[in-house]
C-alpha cells in the first residue's frame, strides 16, 4: 500500500488492468515501524529547518498509517549522486535502522530511481521518498471520481521511471518459440518483449486513457465555469497549507458537512458552497486541496483541473493556522505556490485561523506575529471551529469583492429587464431612472458580468 516503486508483479498488473475504470486497492496492512532520514542541503534555497521538515514528514507518515520509530538528518552542500546522502551517514542510518526494528526508511526528499534502488540495496529495506509517501496519502483520501483520477495518473507518472528496478531480477521473455525480429509478422514483436517493455507498454496505454478521462473533467469544468460566469455569482476560493482548517471555514460559513479532521491531506476533492453574506451577498465558496513545501510536480500536473478554480475565482481567502509554530514558513510555501500557479496577484484577504487557542496573546502581540510573517496588516483573525469573526470576515469580503467591480453607466431597453434583474441581484445601484428608451443605471458592476452590458453603455 505504501509503497509504489516496491509493488510485486501481480499488484502492478492488477493495478494497470482494471474494469471500467476502476482502481483496485489493496488491503491495508498493519502499521509498518518507518525510519525518516533528511537533509539540510546548503544549495537548496528553503525557510524550513530539515527538523522541522522531518517533524512534519511524521505527520505524513503517521497520516498514511506508519508508526515513526525515529528520524536521523545530514547537513551537506548538495545532494550526493549514489545515495542522496553521504555514504558515511548512509551506514549510519542501516544502524540505526536495525536498532529501531524499522521496516521502511522514508526520505524527506524525492529521490532517483537509481538513488531508491541503491539506498534499497545498501539498508536491506524498503525506500520511499516524500513524493511516493504523498502520492499514497492522496490516493487514501480521494472520494470522487475525478480525484481517483488525478491521483491515479500522479503515480503512474511517478512508477513509470522505476519500473526497471520491479523487473531488474527477471529477465524471462514474454513469449515463446522462436519468433522474429521488428521486420517479422505486422502486429507481434516476437519474444523479444520483456515483462519490463509489457508493463511499461500497459502503463502507457492507462495514462493516455487517464489523459482523455481528465480533458473530459475539465471540458464539464469549463462549461460549469462558463455557465457560473452568465448568473454573475463571485467566486471565493480557500487557499492555504493543508490542516489550516479551509474546510472548518467552509463548514462554518456555509452550514456545510465537509470532512474535518486534525491530519494532513484529511479533504482532497474540492467542494463547493452557496454562502450569504452580510446585506444578502451571494458568493459561492470553495475549497481547495491544501498546500505543502516539496509539492510533487506530479500531483501539481494531475490536478491541474482543480487547481484551475484558483485561478478563476474572484477572490482568494488565504488561511493560515496562526497557532502553528511553523506559520510563517506555511505562509510562505503557499504565496510561492500562488506564484507558480500565476495567480499571485489576485485580490486575496489574508484569514488568521485557530486565535481561539491563543489564550493570553495580546492584540499587539498578534500583530507583532503578523508583522514577523511578513503577512499583510490588514488580516482577519478568526476560530473556524467556535465560529468568532465571521460576520467581520463576510463584511470584508464584500468590501473587496465589490472593490473588483466596474463603474456603468448604461440605457437598457425594456425587452432586456433580465439584465436590469441581475443587476439588482449582483451589483450596486447608484442611479436608476426610467425613460422611454428604457432603463437608465448608474453604478458598479461585478467585472464578470461586465461584458453582457457593453453594447447598452450610455
Amino acid at each position: 500500500m505504501y509503497a509504489i516503486s516496491h509493488k510485486s508483479k501481480e499488484t502492478i498488473i492488477n493495478d494497470i488492468r482494471t474494469h471500467d475504470g476502476k482502481r483496485l486497492h489493496p488491503t491495508t496492512p498493519p502499521r509498518t515501524r518507518a525510519l525518516l532520514v533528511g537533509a539540510e542541503v546548503a544549495s537548496f534555497s528553503s525557510a524550513w529547518s530539515a527538523e522541522d521538515s522531518l517533524r512534519e514528514l511524521a505527520l505524513l507518515a503517521d497520516t498514511a498509517g506508519l508508526e515513526v520509530v525515529g528520524s536521523i538528518y545530514q547537513r551537506i552542500d548538495q545532494p550526493f549522486p549514489k545515495y542522496f546522502i553521504g555514504p558515511g551517514k548512509v551506514r549510519e542510518v542501516a544502524e540505526l535502522r536495525e536498532q529501531c526494528g524499522a521496516g521502511l526508511v522514508i526520505f524527506d526528499d524525492e529521490l532517483s530511481p537509481a538513488q531508491t534502488r541503491n539506498l534499497e540495496e545498501a539498508l536491506q529495506v524498503g525506500v520511499l521518498d516524500r513524493t511516493a509517501l504523498i502520492l499514497d496519502i492522496f490516493a487514501q483520501h480521494a472520494r470522487t471520481h475525478e480525484g481517483r483520477l488525478q491521483v491515479e495518473l500522479a503515480q503512474y507518472n511517478y512508477m513509470l521511471p522505476r519500473l526497471r528496478r520491479q523487473w531488474s531480477h527477471l529477465e524471462r521473455q514474454a513469449g515463446t518459440g522462436g519468433g522474429t525480429s521488428a521486420g517479422g509478422v505486422v502486429g507481434l514483436r516476437g519474444p523479444g518483449e520483456t515483462q519490463l517493455e509489457i508493463d511499461r507498454r500497459l502503463i502507457d496505454q492507462r495514462i493516455a486513457w487517464l489523459k482523455e478521462q481528465l480533458a473530459d473533467v475539465h471540458r464539464h469544468r469549463e462549461l460549469y465555469r462558463q455557465r457560473r460566469k452568465g448568473s454573475g455569482v463571485p467566486v471565493v476560493a480557500l487557499v492555504g497549507y493543508t490542516n489550516a482548517g479551509k474546510s472548518t471555514l467552509l463548514n462554518a460559513l456555509s452550514g456545510a458537512d465537509v470532512l474535518t479532521q486534525d491530519q494532513l491531506f484529511a479533504t482532497l476533492d474540492p467542494t463547493t458552497r452557496q454562502v450569504t453574506l452580510p446585506g444578502n451577498h451571494h458568493i459561492l465558496l470553495t475549497d481547495t486541496v491544501g498546500f505543502i513545501q516539496k509539492l510533487p510536480t506530479q500531483l501539481v500536473a494531475a490536478f491541474r483541473a482543480t487547481l484551475e478554480e484558483i485561478n478563476e475565482a474572484d477572490l482568494l481567502l488565504h488561511v493560515v493556522d496562526l497557532t502553528h509554530p511553523n506559520a510563517q514558513e506555511h505562509a510562505q510555501t503557499v504565496e510561492k505556490t500562488l506564484e507558480e500557479l500565476g495567480v499571485s496577484r489576485k485580490a486575496t484577504l489574508t484569514v488568521l485561523n485557530k486565535v481561539d487557542k491563543l489564550e493570553g496573546v495580546a492584540a499587539g502581540e498578534v500583530a507583532d506575529l503578523v508583522r514577523e510573517m511578513g503577512l499583510p496588516s490588514d488580516v482577519i483573525a478568526v476560530s473556524a471551529q467556535r465560529g468568532w469573526g465571521l460576520d467581520q470576515l463576510g463584511e470584508r469580503i464584500v468590501t473587496a469583492l465589490s472593490e473588483g467591480m466596474v463603474a456603468l453607466k448604461v440605457l437598457i431597453p425594456y425587452q432586456r429587464n433580465d439584465l436590469v434583474s441581475l443587476w439588482h441581484r449582483r451589483g450596486v445601484i447608484d442611479r436608476e431612472e426610467y425613460i422611454g428608451e428604457g432603463t437608465h443605471i448608474q453604478g458598479r458592476i461585478p467585472r464578470t458580468l461586465a461584458p453582457q452590458f457593453s453594447q447598452y453603455v450610455d
